[in-house]
């Protein structure tokens, strides 16, 4: 994947993470990219644990692969940052 498709994936991989971690609030464009690029990291390692693939291109097993890897960033950011 070219560096254009991995801001868009990780842009909305990040942004669709943000609303169920009730974070979207509190992150801008750039922190949802950066959230959805880590989490496509994260999310291929855990896929890959259990027999599946990471992220193999810009399509929808992608997405869901970079989603769950930005939700277990996000969580893991909520635990270590408690809001008050």
């Amino acid at each position: 994947m070219g560096i254009i498709s991995w801001i868009v994936l990780g842009g909305i991989a990040g942004w669709l993470a943000s609303i169920i971690t009730k974070r979207n609030d509190q992150m801008g464009c750039i922190t949802n990219i950066i959230a959805g690029i880590v989490g496509a990291a994260v999310g291929g390692w855990v896929f890959s644990l259990f027999g599946g693939q990471g992220v193999t291109g810009f399509n929808l097993p992608s997405l869901v692969v970079a989603f769950v890897g930005a939700v277990i960033v996000l969580a893991v950011v909520n635990l270590i940052f408690r809001r008050k």
